[in-house]
């Protein structure tokens, strides 16, 4: 199917809330949308849990899409916000780390050798839940500190310090990889 006028047409028809749009939209970015939650949950079944909350919230809220852009970054901020709500539903307090113990920014060493993604992912996911998501808003998604804060409502004290201690548990899992293989 040629996806750029297929995607279009799925759109205006999501848009007249049409279910078989919105059946073929689910189908045609599911692998899309389940990657980027995957990066936000600790499982696949919590990924998909969230994924499925903002496919509804992207069906519910169509119709405010500018036509004008591109989809998919719209498409991804919903399904960001939507694993970001989760975590604040799920977590509400775990955002909240004492500063008392800060992970100070040392040396970082380069990954050596060939890791798949998945493998990457999954010590991402054994992130607690407050380091992963300011993590992931942090160093994939490219926001600031300030923005990592306001986002999670969090101090930016907060976010810089459950970025590096997210960092270093990371260097930690990358150690322990290497050490093994």
């Amino acid at each position: 199917m040629p996806e750029k006028l297929n995607l279009k047409q799925l759109i205006e028809g999501c848009i007249k809330q049409k279910r078989a749009s919105q059946k073929d939209l689910y189908k045609a970015l599911y692998s899309y949308a389940l990657g980027i939650c995957m990066r936000y949950t600790g499982s696949k079944e919590e990924a998909q849990e969230v994924m499925n909350d903002g496919f509804m919230k992207v069906f519910q809220r169509i119709k405010k899409y500018d036509r004008q852009r591109p989809f998919k970054p719209w498409f991804t901020r919903v399904l960001i916000n939507t694993a970001i709500d989760h975590f604040k539903k799920k977590e509400k307090y775990a955002f909240e780390t004492p500063l008392d113990e800060s992970v100070e920014p040392g040396s970082e060493q380069t990954i050596e050798g060939n890791m798949a993604y998945e493998e990457i992912l999954e010590m991402v996911r054994k992130l607690p839940p407050q380091y992963r998501a300011v993590f992931n808003l942090r160093a994939i998604e490219g926001y600031q500190h300030d923005e990592v804060a306001e986002i999670l409502g969090i101090s930016v004290g907060t976010s810089k310090s459950n970025y590096a201690r997210a960092k270093a548990k990371l260097q930690h899992y990358l150690d322990v990889y290497f050490e093994i293989s």
